[in-house]
This record gives structure tokens, C-alpha cells and sequence, in this order.
């Protein structure tokens, strides 16, 4: 008898083993065993039935185990690091502030509906609503809180490259682009309708993002949008009424990207011909290129000055620049694996190096402090500006698949005299500890990601 079994356990496993032999059809083997294994002639054929499927079932059962206990050990060692890089101080610290919150896993909500690997997530400004574009050719309407799908917008007949929502204040709009060449203006508070479809690209559209305003204490809400192209540009539109009211030529290939600054006056864009360009909003003038990358940019970000005094004690500055100024610094991520870091000049800062394949986005904190970045490699990465950007956190296997999309959820939109920008920073001119202290207020601990995994993945605190 087995010294690890007891009596009866030993029995039922041979029992098991009997009733699985009978099963593959092993009858002769089952008689031998039967003989040798001492099994009493009450267990007859209608005996063995209810054993037929246990062994299988109980070896399935060890090997899912084994897996899980596999991933709670990794998770478990993550865990470790965590704690051995931290002191209890700033651990407390770190539970406390916002602008220190940071994602790990697991995600509070893992996504599923579509049918194609995902492209774009975009969060409402105002309500838990997420929005996710895919290949499938559909948008989804997420609440975010909850974890669950609220509607499917169908309207493009190819695949929806990205979606943003924005517009003017109190009107919230959703904005999608396709490969379709159309972009389509949807209404959240109209169960999502189609109000207007813009036709003019002569290719895909790749990139859609709503420009705010950002007059002098004016709610940084706008009526225009911009759209980059396959087609190589870039294209302003008024929403209201759905005229193309610029066309901005400069770029050699593809455009992949584009980004307004937080108060509209300046558009930073990126593609395939692997330059950056800084552009005028109003006169679609190009004010700066940046060159440096070695294959194509996928995404671009613009730093929310809030993160200016860091990132300009990387940039060797005395005096970080004012914060009603924007377009000061920005951030490139690219297929050569790599995330740059410019001034607005078009001077190279900084070059973040710590992915395995394409970098396919990034975004600021709205903390100021880190700069997070996702890609091919499956992984969410944290970079500190305030440590000469060293990778200080990775979120591995954040998706089974490449990572596409990441975005922030916006801050708690509150009426205050200045108005809050969509992209989480405060504008003209606040005294730098009132500003601070309404950057710590409006922070969401909230970040989505969308995968070729077919998931769009929730992080929150």
C-alpha cells in the first residue's frame, strides 16, 4: 500500500483507475489490475459508472492548480519587489496620493464583447462612460464603475482607428475615424446617435482628438476637431457644422497621431516618416521637428504643466517654464522600442529605454511625476521624471497581446473661476500651491487599455 495514502484512499484511486481502464477499453489490463489490486467483487459494472471521469477530472484539476498556483507565486514576487523597494512611509504615502497612484494588477475590470483585436479606448469627461473602437468595426460604450457594456454603436463599415470624446461644454460629443475615410460625430445624450459624418480624407483616418478652446478664463470646451491621415495630413473641423476649415500638409507618410495642447494654440502630430511636428493651430504653420527616432512614431503626448518643474530639472533648466504656457515639452513613443522626450524646441531631453518591441502609447500623469507607456511587449510601463525617468514600475502581462491603446480617465470636472482642462491641467496663472493642491482633488486613479487580445482592460485604484 502507498505510504502517502491512506487505506481508503488508496482504494478509491484504484476504484478510479479500474472504471478508467473500462473506459479506454482496457479490459484485460482491468482484470489484471482487479486481481492484483485486491478490489472486492462488489464493485461491480454498475459500481464502476460513478467512477467513470474521476481520474481524468482529478488530473485536470491538478494541472489547472499547478498553473494557478504558478501565478499567484509570480504575482506574489511582484508583490515582494514592490514592498522591498518601498519604505513603510512612502507606502502610506503612496496610498494616500494621487499623484503617486500608479496601475497594477490585476485590472479591476477585463472588457469583452468585440469580435477584433481594439484600437482606441476614450473616457466620457463627465460620466463613467467608456468608449472602445475596434476592427470589428464597432464602437462600445462601457460604464467603467461597473464593469459593464452599456450599448453597441455601429455605423463604420471598416475598422475604427480611435474615438475621443470632447466638444462644447454642457454638449458633449463622441468623435470616431475609420478606415472607412469618414469621421462620425455621435451624441451620448441621444442614445448615441449619428448626428454627422465627415467625409474629406483621402485615406484612413488614424487619429481623432477634439481641440479645446482654452481662451483666457474660458472652460476649455471648443467646437473644432482634428484628424490625422494615411493620407499624409492633418484636418481641422468645425463640428457644428461639419466643414473642414483647415488642412495642414507637411508630413512625407502616414500620419499616426496627433495631440492639442491643453488650451488649443499649438497641434503635435507624428507617423510613419519618423519625425514629430509641432504645429500652429490657427495658421497650420510648422513651428518645430522633431527628428531622432529611428523607425515609425506611433503616439505622441504633450506634458500638462504640472510636470514642467520635473521635467525641466531633466532638461538642465533653471526655472521650469510658466504654467499658462503650453506645447513646452513633449514625449514620442516608437516602433524603434524607445520613448523621447523633447522640449518644445525640438531638442531631445531625454530617451526612455526599457521596451521589448513597438511603443504604441503614452501618457502623462496628471500628477506631473511619471510618464506611462504601453506596447507590443504586452506591458504598462512607469517612468519618474523626478528619477531621471528610470523605469519605476512595470505592469507585465497586462494583456495576453500587443497593448494598442491606453488613455486617463479625465478629472472630476468641478466648476471652478479658471476652468479645468480636459487633459487634467489647471489654466492661467493659479498660484503654484493652489494649482498643486486642485491637481491632488481632480485626479481619477483610472486607466484603460485596449489589446489585440480583444480586452479592454480597467486599472483603478
Amino acid at each position: 500500500m502507498s505510504n502517502i495514502l491512506t487505506d481508503r484512499q488508496a482504494e478509491e484511486l484504484n476504484k478510479a483507475i479500474i472504471a478508467y481502464l473500462g473506459v479506454i477499453g482496457a479490459e484485460n489490463t482491468a482484470a489484471a489490475f482487479r486481481q492484483e489490486g485486491n478490489i472486492a467483487a462488489s464493485f461491480d459494472d454498475a459500481t464502476r459508472k460513478k467512477y467513470e471521469g474521476l481520474l481524468e477530472k482529478k488530473w485536470t484539476s491538478v494541472v489547472r492548480l499547478q498553473k494557478k498556483v504558478l501565478e499567484l507565486e509570480q504575482q506574489n514576487q511582484r508583490l515582494q519587489s514592490e514592498l522591498d523597494s518601498t519604505t513603510p512611509t512612502s507606502l502610506l504615502r503612496k496610498n494616500q496620493d494621487p499623484t503617486s497612484w500608479l496601475p497594477r494588477a490585476p485590472a479591476r475590470h477585463t472588457l469583452q464583447s468585440h469580435r477584433n483585436p481594439i484600437t482606441c479606448v476614450a473616457f466620457h469627461p463627465v460620466f463613467s462612460s467608456l468608449a472602445s473602437g475596434s476592427e470589428d468595426t464597432t464602437i462600445k460604450i462601457w460604464d467603467w464603475e461597473l464593469g459593464e457594456l452599456e450599448r453597441t454603436v455601429k455605423g463604420h463599415t471598416k475598422a475604427v482607428l480611435d474615438v475621443d470624446f470632447g466638444g462644447p461644454r454642457g454638449g458633449t460629443l463622441l468623435a470616431s475615424c475609420s478606415s472607412d475615410l469618414t469621421i462620425k460625430l455621435w451624441d451620448p445624450s441621444d442614445e448615441y446617435k449619428n448626428i454627422r459624418t465627415l467625409p474629406g480624407h483621402d485615406h484612413s483616418v488614424s487619429c481623432v482628438r477634439f481641440v479645446p478652446s482654452g481662451a483666457a478664463g474660458s472652460p476649455s470646451s471648443g467646437n473644432l476637431l482634428v484628424s490625422a491621415s494615411r493620407d499624409t495630413t492633418l484636418r481641422v473641423w468645425d463640428v457644428t457644422t461639419g466643414y473642414c476649415v483647415k488642412t495642414i500638409k507637411g508630413h512625407a507618410d502616414w500620419v499616426r497621431d496627433v495631440a492639442p495642447s491643453f488650451d488649443g494654440r499649438w497641434l503635435v502630430s507624428a507617423g510613419n516618416d519618423q519625425t514629430a511636428r509641432l504645429w500652429d493651430a490657427s495658421s497650420g504653420e510648422a513651428k518645430c521637428t522633431f527628428l531622432g527616432h529611428e523607425h515609425v512614431i506611433e503616439c505622441v503626448a504633450l506634458a500638462p504643466p504640472v510636470s514642467y518643474s520635473h521635467l525641466a530639472s531633466l532638461a538642465g533648466l533653471k526655472k521650469p517654464p510658466p504654467l499658462s504656457s503650453s506645447a513646452e515639452f513633449i514625449a514620442t513613443g516608437s516602433r524603434d522600442k524607445t520613448i523621447k522626450i523633447w522640449d518644445g524646441r525640438g531638442t531631445l531631453i531625454k530617451t526612455l529605454v526599457g521596451h521589448d518591441n513597438w511603443v504604441r502609447a503614452i501618457v502623462f500623469h496628471p500628477g506631473g511625476k511619471y510618464i506611462l507607456s504601453a506596447g507590443d511587449d504586452k506591458m504598462i510601463m512607469c517612468w519618474d521624471l523626478t528619477q531621471e525617468g528610470r523605469c519605476v514600475k512595470k505592469v507585465e502581462d497586462a494583456h495576453s497581446h500587443f497593448v494598442s491603446c491606453m488613455r486617463w480617465a479625465p478629472r472630476v470636472v468641478k466648476d471652478v473661476p479658471n476652468g479645468d482642462a480636459p487633459n487634467g491641467t489647471v489654466v492661467n496663472g493659479i498660484a503654484k500651491k493652489k494649482e498643486e493642491e486642485a491637481a491632488k482633488a481632480g485626479i481619477r486613479c483610472v486607466i484603460a487599455t485596449g489589446s489585440v487580445d480583444l480586452n479592454v482592460r480597467v486599472f483603478a485604484s
